[in-house]
């Protein structure tokens, strides 16, 4: 039977170095090369680079551009500065969450929002079914962008050497359009990995020629989704479908610096409150096995006897004998230093909650 997943334009450049492909988000996308532990400690020592053409973009245009906009998230992009981008929630009315993304905010009346590539298509029904009355244009330009991530101690060094704009300039989460070689390309300093480094956004045949040149690059290490997971995760940031999901609130998921209930309105701004107000159910929390064991994603946290959580994402981090979680638990469990255990196979281990701060993150503010 023929696979109908997309392939980015990198694809056969994957392939060429060795890399092992996986079905991901609609994409036949690389898993890893070397090893997810190696590419791990390269974006950690070094530099990784990765594909990550398969997010989508929606361009969002009009006059209307932030008043839809902060209408449609949970955070304030109409006082956010230009040319720097606000992390946000698209939410059903009941509080679950549609789709976490990025909002690059160019003017008054033109913004990039960047979102999951498995939800692209979902997002941008949701977001056109809630135009109204907006005086705006929405325009999903997935297809137009690839996007490679430069990531690492040494990206700053590598990305300057390719450049004349000088990056010291690009504080966390600022975005620019410059010449990288002979081609315009969108630039943030921004990742998903914990570690300082570039987002780098083109038209697909200049992502490709750029692609190559820095595979060329001795520091650089190409690196896939898997390592992308565990670097992720060890810097406690949030998966679509893990951390978060169309049952799970953002405010039980700590993402409290990206709510803003002082707006005047929000999809899902009424759930929240009372959420806030009532206390959420079940928190997201960090914890620790304190027994041989990983915790991996369904598996049940337990105490007294009873189901109290489930595991969202367990890895030992590499290179270390640490094993780590995330969870969701009942709240009346979630204080740091609560006993609990964690349902591996038939066995009961011991683990302990703590916080989700496995790694200090390494950005340049």
């Amino acid at each position: 039977m023929e696979n109908t997943a997309k392939k980015t334009i990198l694809f056969d450049e994957h392939l060429k170095h060795g890399a092992k492909m996986v079905e991901f988000g609609g994409f036949l996308m690389p898993i890893e090369y070397l090893g997810i532990t190696e590419e791990h400690l390269a974006v950690r020592e070094q530099c990784g680079l990765f594909d990550v053409s398969h997010m989508g973009e929606i361009a969002i245009t009009g006059k209307d551009t932030l008043a839809f906009i902060d209408y449609l998230i949970t955070n304030d992009i109409v006082n956010a500065q230009k040319m720097k981008m606000t992390y946000g929630l698209l939410l059903y009315p009941d509080g679950g969450v549609v789709d976490d993304l990025m909002v690059y905010k160019y003017s008054d009346s033109y913004c990039l929002l960047v979102v999951n590539a498995s939800n692209t298509d979902k997002d941008y029904a949701w977001i056109t079914e809630h135009q109204g009355n907006y005086d705006v244009e929405i325009i999903n330009k997935s297809s137009e962008y690839s996007q490679l991530a430069l990531q690492g101690p040494k990206a700053v060094e590598i990305l300057q050497s390719l450049t004349a704009y000088p990056l010291n300039e690009l504080k966390l989460f600022d975005f620019d359009e410059f010449l990288i070689g002979k081609q315009k390309f969108l630039v943030s300093r921004s990742g998903y990995t914990g570690e300082d480094g570039f987002e780098i956004y083109g038209d697909n045949e200049d992502i490709l020629s750029l692609f190559k040149v820095l595979v060329e690059e001795k520091k650089v290490q190409l690196c896939g989704l898997g390592c992308r997971d565990t670097l992720r995760f060890e810097a406690a940031m949030p998966l679509y479908g893990h951390e978060i999901s169309q049952e799970i609130d953002p405010i039980s998921a700590g993402l409290h610096y990206a709510i803003k209930l002082e707006k005047e309105d929000f999809i899902g701004k009424q759930r929240l409150v009372q959420i806030k107000e009532e206390g959420p159910k079940n928190k997201l929390v960090g914890i620790e096995l304190l027994e041989r064991g990983i915790a991996r994603s369904g598996y049940e946290v337990v105490a007294n006897d009873q189901k109290i959580g489930e595991v969202t994402t367990g890895y030992m981090i590499p290179h270390s004998n640490n094993c780590y979680a995330m969870a969701y638990v009942a709240s009346e469990y979630s204080k740091i230093g609560t006993e609990v255990l964690i349902r591996i196979r038939k066995n009961l281990v011991k683990a302990q909650i703590r916080n989700k701060k496995f790694l200090n993150k390494k950005y340049i503010k």
